[in-house]
């Protein structure tokens, strides 16, 4: 079966007080727990938001360089994902629907190479 990546930028979010992420955490852990039941769940988890913590790995110049910080900034950021393996493009879709409305914002969705 194929795998799909189903994610969100941290821009997405919006600005929202405790309480309410304490619901949306509670909601999405019931969703992961209906993914693992249906056999469908691979990974899921939230990115650090913290950009001064990343570091990136390059090797284009034929020499590898291992630096500090995002290899580059960027308007939006990589806030979570989850990846599920999944018969089809349909089937996706409604994990990508039960993702965005536990979150409360967009999730993006790709099919794995």
């Amino acid at each position: 079966m194929p795998q799909y990546l189903i994610y969100f930028h941290q821009q997405w979010v919006g600005e929202h007080d405790a309480e309410w992420f304490a619901e949306r955490g509670r909601l999405v852990n019931d969703v992961v727990e209906d993914m693992r039941r249906a056999g469908v769940y691979v990974f899921a988890g939230g990115v650090d938001e913290n950009l001064d913590r990343a570091f990136s790995a390059d090797a284009t110049s034929g020499t590898l360089t291992i630096a500090d910080g995002p290899y580059r900034r960027h308007e939006v950021d990589l806030g979570g994902l989850t990846v599920v393996d999944v018969e089809d493009d349909d089937a996706a879709k409604l994990w990508a629907g039960k993702v965005a409305e536990a979150c409360g914002w967009p999730q993006e969705v790709r099919r794995i190479c």
